[in-house]
């Protein structure tokens, strides 16, 4: 027999260690992360100097390499300077939440089949309200800098993510509805067990990426660095370590982005002949899984990228009209589509109906398993 104190060791022990294991994943995917941002804006820098036939960054390291590390250093020990009628802790706290949320956006990314920090019934939906809360950081920046420029960038800013928005939380609905989850692991493993989701959702596909690129502010969507009218948008005010903290939660969501258009439509760490790497439940097979995921990340990371080194800026209202009178019917469109197709085959798992009641007119029941 067990005693109580024994048990309560046990509970303890296994506490511990739980949280010990949590910290371990969540370094072993910030700090990582860290490096990826930090080589990928050299790479970006890399690029874009090469199709505009210039050099680049070639100076600090070989061809540039500690480019990004003399970057960091300079804004690590330059000054930071807070406006005089600026709100300070506001001031302060805009660029710290844009930077939290670009990070914890990650915490349930399934690196592999299962996700090791934060593996939610719901992930899905929590990555969505995360990167949904970082209009907020920018929305403090623009107000608490007392600047009616920065006030307008951030208002710019605001509803081109807005606008946007919607059309990526459209578009995500059939990806649900063809996994049966918001599990980001259901979502992987049914690609896993069909065929990657961009073939029966690639006009969806081009408009998530098309959308990704409005929500993260980059070209030809860049309208907050309309450096003509604007000085920079929203960070305008800002210097050193607050401005690096903008600096990263944007990479941070590009990558982030990246990522979730491998899972939603690429079947993550998936190869294109089918699942047999899982065929071993071995540390090759994981590592394997990672390298395909890291690929595909790449790859559309780059495009990001190429857009922004050939394409010119749209103006502004032809940024909205893209979002809510063609994107926004479109999606619209392509949900009550596919899910009348899924419905028609009895593939959405639907156990009851709605019941719409007539005295209360509200829905009073509807069962759908996800």
């Amino acid at each position: 027999m067990i005693s109580a104190t024994q048990q309560v060791l046990k509970i303890t022990f296994d506490l511990y260690f739980g949280y010990l294991d949590f910290i371990i994943y969540t370094l072993l995917t910030l700090v990582p992360l860290l490096l990826v941002i930090a080589f990928f804006t050299l790479a970006e820098r890399k690029v874009m100097a090469s199709i505009q036939r210039r050099k680049g960054p070639n100076v600090v390291g070989i061809w540039g390499f500690l480019q990004p590390f003399a970057d960091g250093l300079k804004l690590v020990v330059k000054e930071i300077v807070v406006p005089y009628k600026a709100s300070q802790f506001v001031f302060i706290l805009g660029p710290t939440l844009t930077l939290f949320l670009g990070f914890i956006g990650w915490a349930a990314i399934p690196f592999d089949l299962y996700t090791l920090v934060l593996n939610l019934n719901y992930s899905l939906l929590y990555i969505l309200v995360v990167s949904s809360l970082g209009v907020y950081g920018i929305f403090l920046a623009g107000w608490a800098s007392n600047s009616k420029y920065a006030l307008l960038g951030s208002l710019r800013s605001i509803a081109q993510m807005i606008s946007y928005e919607v059309s990526i939380s459209l578009i995500v609905i059939p990806v649900v509805l063809l996994a049966g989850s918001l599990n980001l692991n259901k979502v992987i493993f049914m690609q896993f067990k069909t065929i990657w989701f961009i073939f029966p959702l690639f006009p969806l596909a081009i408009i998530f990426f098309i959308s990704t690129l409005a929500e993260t502010n980059r070209a030809p969507f860049d309208l907050p660095e309309a450096e003509a009218e604007l000085v920079a948008g929203y960070n305008v005010e800002y210097s050193a370590m607050t401005f690096a903290a903008f600096f990263l939660g944007e990479y941070a969501n590009i990558l982030l982005m990246s990522s979730l258009f491998v899972i939603f439509f690429l079947g993550a760490g998936a190869n294109f002949f089918g699942s047999e790497v899982y065929i071993y439940k071995s540390c090759l097979g994981k590592l394997w899984h990672i390298f395909y995921f890291a690929i595909k990340t790449i790859v559309l990371a780059a495009l990001f990228i190429f857009v922004r080194a050939n394409l010119p800026r749209f103006r502004f209202d032809q940024l909205m009209y893209i979002g809510w009178k063609i994107f926004l019917p479109l999606t619209l469109g392509f949900v009550f589509f596919y899910s009348g197709i899924l419905l028609t085959f009895g593939a959405l798992e639907i156990s009851q109906l709605p019941r719409v009641s007539l005295p209360y007119n509200f829905i009073e029941s509807m069962s759908v398993r996800f």
